[in-house]
């Protein structure tokens, strides 16, 4: 049964809290990063991916790509929920050993993982070559790559863009994680990233810019057909940080590791304050 929009943002909400608590017990980093893109995942997996779990390498299956490699503690958690693996599996995250790092593994060794990313720039890349095996195999999937804005200094996305443009890949979506931050400062300030928008439509893309976090406007977008045969686009304005008040737009959650105060606190803005004392 398809969730509501509803049990769609309890899902966020928990997957956030889990993020948090992970980061701290971890001592690894990215928890802005990962909060700004997590609805994304959500309504991605949830509504959209057509995807078993107990069957992860179907030929037919879509293609997802977390080109923003950075925000794999939330991609993994987006996994075992979606019961790629048993969510028990994650308590070893960041440990000696574990195959659960700061950035997606070499495909094969988990499933849901398509790609090993985190050299920024490289997803998207990796995402057409996909799209376009699809169509000379003539196999029906539909490949989703989510991009973060400052990702999109590198060349070589553009490089995809222009390719993808070029080739009419309309089997290609790619998803810009638009928090406007980046590892050092605002994402419009560290390079002439603005006006994107207009640079995706300029590159031939279909483009449509939405609020990130609306589960109804990100349905819409998903859904939206166009006439020409083109690849996608989707700007999403989103929120570093989204979801936990003193997280929120601040850009120390880069690298900064949430204490066990500051992981109560966050469970309690969520609505996990029970889940929290039972762990």
């Amino acid at each position: 049964m398809t969730p509501s929009d509803q049990e769609l943002m309890s899902i966020a909400s928990e997957l956030r809290f889990r993020v948090i608590r992970t980061s701290s017990l971890s001592e690894t980093p990215h928890v802005g990063s990962c909060l700004s893109c997590i609805d994304l995942l959500v309504y991605l997996y949830w509504r959209v991916l057509r995807i078993d779990p107990k069957d992860p390498l179907c030929k037919q299956r879509d293609r997802f790509i977390l080109s923003k490699g950075h925000a794999a503690p939330a991609l993994f958690q987006v996994l075992a929920k979606r019961g790629f693996y048993d969510v028990a599996d994650l308590e070893n995250y960041g440990s000696e050993g574990s195959i659960f790092g700061e950035h997606p593994p070499a495909p094969m060794h988990l499933p849901g993982i398509e790609a090993a990313t985190g050299s920024l720039g490289h997803g998207l890349s990796m995402g057409l070559g996909m799209a376009m095996a699809g169509r000379y195999r003539k196999l029906r999937y539909h490949t989703y790559v989510v991009l973060s804005d400052g990702e999109c200094n590198e060349g070589s996305v553009w490089e995809s863009a222009m390719m993808a443009s070029a080739q009419g890949i309309k089997s290609l979506t790619a998803i810009v994680d638009y928090n406007k931050w980046q590892a050092t400062g605002r994402s419009n300030e560290v390079t002439g990233l603005a006006p994107l928008v207009e640079k995706w439509a300029a590159f031939g893309w279909h483009v449509l810019e939405i609020d990130g976090h609306d589960f109804k406007e990100i349905q819409s977008a998903i859904a939206d057909e166009d006439e020409l045969d083109r690849p996608k686009v989707i700007v999403a304005h989103t929120v570093k940080g989204k979801g936990v008040s003193f997280m929120e737009d601040d850009n120390n959650w880069h690298y900064r590791i949430p204490s066990a105060s500051e992981v109560q606190k966050a469970a309690t803005e969520l609505g996990m304050a029970r889940e929290y004392a039972r762990q």
